[in-house]
């Protein structure tokens, strides 16, 4: 994760969750199983803003990573991720829509490198939402104890579909568009 700004938080959530790969690139990920991932992200100062003189702080972690945690607490933590072309959403339409609030579904396989820039968005989302200028300088996904990503990108664009209306792209607990 790039650092070239001043000061830069850090903090980290584990979760569990389940997904399957469909697209035949990985083909020991197409029978549904799980991980139980870390995800880390850094933010920092968009302007690289002095810490507050009265706390010494530049943003209260609670205060930064609330919205955050809730998010992975409350949708991703247990919840199972698939492409948005897979026919198993149709399943869970017709006979468990209880449980279609539960799907993370992404554009194209749920591999960890596009979760990481759906994860990107969302945070980047997230921070919008506060009076600060702080942004995402990067997201780290730890999918198993060997095999991690890391996602900084400036044009998110070059990864996902753009739009408010996409999940990603809103600052709600949402993990779809369904």
């Amino acid at each position: 994760m790039t650092d070239n700004h001043d000061i830069t938080l850090r903090f980290s959530r584990r979760y569990s969750m389940g997904h399957r790969l469909i697209s035949g690139a990985a083909p020991n990920c197409k029978i549904p199983h799980g991980h139980d991932e870390l995800v880390t992200v850094e933010i920092a100062s968009h302007k690289n803003r002095k810490l507050d003189a009265d706390t010494n702080m530049l943003v209260e972690f609670e205060e930064a990573k609330g919205l955050w945690f809730d998010w992975i607490d409350g949708s991703v933590d247990h919840s199972f991720h698939v492409s948005s072309k897979d026919p198993i959403i149709t399943y869970f339409k017709e006979n468990e829509p209880d449980l279609l609030s539960r799907l993370l579904i992404t554009p194209g396989d749920p591999t960890t490198e596009i979760r990481s820039a759906c994860y990107y968005a969302k945070l980047s989302s997230f921070l919008k939402t506060k009076e600060e200028d702080l942004i995402c300088v990067g997201l780290q996904i730890q999918e198993t104890p060997t095999n991690a990503v890391r996602f900084n990108c400036a044009d998110i664009t070059k990864f996902l579909p753009s739009g408010a209306d996409h999940w990603w792209n809103r600052s709600d607990l949402s993990i779809n568009d369904l």
